[in-house]
């Protein structure tokens, strides 16, 4: 089972050195972290995009997906919402990503709501994905951090190119167990997004298997060969510790776990 590596714990770190670190220390392929003050960004030109892209081959890690702050279900017009998912669609599939993550974003009214804006945005974004080569996945988050929420919305859409990244920590925060989950989500799961944490109450993240996180009965319930990725949520924490350091005991620890 392959592991992937957040680049969200890593901020700023140019992108040469994000992938030697990944390789260096067993992690077969990255999330980018997509926003404005980081090196992936929609503001790459053609030929640093590339650049990138090779850089990425080079090292021999996989750019498994462009992470982006895009929210599918948010109030206002579609407009904005699918000019953003184009834009990250096409930088994902010009660095050779497999993924674009998304977010809800619901916001506080009606889920009933939510969900029709999010439905009408994937359903129409949906065939552009599937021409380049891409998956979108929404992400267990927010409005829609259960798998009993997000679900009924990805069977609404119903599409290949759209599916589901499960994020642990939303869905144990939710009050789901990693079988309920693993049951909502299972038919349009993309892969599954770890992390550890103190308590519900402290989000500070923590080296894999020193916290609370039901881990392992997470990564046991994928299918073999489904990415298991590592998202450190240092620039939210200040007291978090340096991950750098860790990603070599992480690999292991994950490895530890994976059913094969």
């Amino acid at each position: 089972m392959p592991l992937a590596l957040a680049t969200l714990g890593l901020p700023g770190t140019p992108l040469d050195r994000a992938a030697a670190l990944a390789a260096e220390h067993g992690w077969h392929g990255l999330e980018l972290r997509c926003a404005d003050d980081q090196p992936v960004r929609l503001g790459l030109d053609a030929d640093e995009r590339r650049r990138a892209a090779r850089l990425l081959s080079t090292a021999g890690v996989l750019p498994l997906t462009l992470a982006s702050y895009v929210g599918v279900a948010a109030p206002g017009p579609d407009a904005p919402v699918l000019a953003a998912l184009t834009a990250h669609l096409r930088l994902a599939a010009d660095l050779g990503c497999r993924h674009l993550r998304v977010f809800p974003h619901g916001g506080p009214g009606p889920a009933a709501e939510a969900d029709e804006r999010a439905v009408r945005r994937l359903r129409a974004a949906a065939p552009r994905a599937a021409a380049l080569g891409v998956r979108i996945l929404v992400e267990t988050h927010d409005s829609h951090r259960a798998g009993a929420a997000l679900a009924p919305l990805l069977n609404r859409v119903d599409h290949p190119a759209v599916g589901a990244l499960w994020d642990l920590l939303h869905t144990w925060l939710a009050g789901e167990t990693p079988a309920r989950t693993h049951r909502a989500l299972g038919p349009h799961l993309g892969y599954a997004q770890v992390k550890d944490v103190a308590s519900a109450d402290d989000l500070t993240p923590l080296p894999l298997g020193t916290g609370v996180l039901p881990i392992a009965d997470c990564l046991h319930l994928l299918p073999p060969g489904t990415w298991a990725a590592w998202e450190y949520e240092a620039p939210w924490h200040p007291r978090a510790a340096p991950l750098a350091p860790r990603l070599g005991s992480g690999a292991r620890h994950l490895s530890a776990l994976l059913p094969g």
